[in-house]
């Protein structure tokens, strides 16, 4: 019982991660659009890049809330994690 909890809780934290590693690549790839935009897609670009930014803080609040570091998941390659989804 007590390994299923801590199975389900690092699972939990492995989640995190992935969406930490996700939305940081969503925003960067919102800058580089942004930096490109047309005039018709500014307002678009700047809603994606504010609403990545928030999620993001909210996601790292929440990985230091569970004692998971920044640099923990700065060595984690995102092609690792785009193996997985596929």
């Amino acid at each position: 019982m007590l390994d299923d909890r801590k199975g389900e809780e690092m699972n939990k934290e492995i989640e995190l991660i992935k969406n930490i590693i996700k939305t940081r690549e969503e925003l960067k790839n919102n800058n580089k659009n942004f930096e490109f935009a047309e005039l018709d897609l500014v307002d678009y670009y700047i809603y994606q890049i504010k609403a990545n930014q928030a999620k993001l803080n909210y996601l790292f609040k929440l990985a230091k809330a569970k004692g998971i570091t920044i640099d923990s998941i700065n060595q984690i390659e995102y092609s690792n994690y785009e193996e997985e989804i596929s």
